[in-house]
């Protein structure tokens, strides 16, 4: 979305493009679960009245339309990348099968998960942590728009601490707002290690890639 109120911003787009490829170019197998806040949010009209079965789905979609842009930008960038769908949606992208997500990663190409679990009442967070213990990630990253995870919003409280590593129930006991619980708890019991970045940052994602100490570390205790 960048600075605009909607949509997608086609510079942003790009850069996250101009990022990934830096990741599959030193040889990380890379697979991106994207959300769809830009475009439509449907925790928020479901709390104002509208069913919530329906709000999620039309959210779903919405996540549909950025993995198809970036795909488009991956693929202008020269990478090869492949959307895969938890909706049956065939006419524009794959369904989502395990098996062969990981055979495209094998092949070097780049996987963009789209429409979440494929079920309402699970948020991307959720979709992200699933999806990465069933591809055996060797890390899950959350790209977000502050470089880790701090005792409370630093952009609101001027004194927050920022943390370099924690373990999963310290999230949950302390209700640190990295995911929603259920991600969380999907991470914790699956030993599935977490960085929390700032995905404005360059290179952020390489080097929580290669293993350096950027953002916060997450991992189970």
């Amino acid at each position: 979305m960048g600075r605009e109120d909607y949509g997608i911003d086609p510079v942003v787009l790009d850069r996250i493009a101009d990022e990934v490829g830096e990741l599959a170019r030193v040889g990380v197998q890379v697979a991106i679960v994207i959300g769809g806040g830009n475009i439509f949010r449907g925790a928020g009209l479901a709390a104002k009245g509208m069913d919530r079965v329906s709000a999620d789905q039309m959210g779903m979609l919405a996540t549909v339309i950025n993995a198809l842009a970036l795909q488009d930008a991956l693929e202008r960038h020269d990478m090869y990348a492949r959307v895969m769908s938890a909706i049956k949606i065939n006419e524009v992208c794959e369904d989502y099968i395990r098996r062969r997500a990981i055979r495209h990663l094998e092949k070097g190409r780049i996987v963009v998960l789209a429409a979440g679990t494929g079920n309402p009442f699970f948020t991307t967070d959720s979709a992200a942590s699933l999806r990465a213990i069933e591809i055996n990630a060797d890390l899950m990253i959350k790209a977000t728009k502050v470089d880790g995870v701090y005792s409370a919003d630093p952009t609101k409280v001027s004194n927050a601490i920022r943390y370099e590593t924690l373990d999963y129930d310290d999230v949950l006991d302390r209700k640190l707002a990295v995911m929603d619980a259920t991600a969380v708890v999907l991470c914790r019991d699956n030993a599935m290690p977490l960085r929390v970045v700032d995905m404005t940052q360059p290179g952020a994602f390489v080097r929580a890639a290669l293993g350096e100490n950027v953002g916060t570390l997450v991992t189970a205790s």
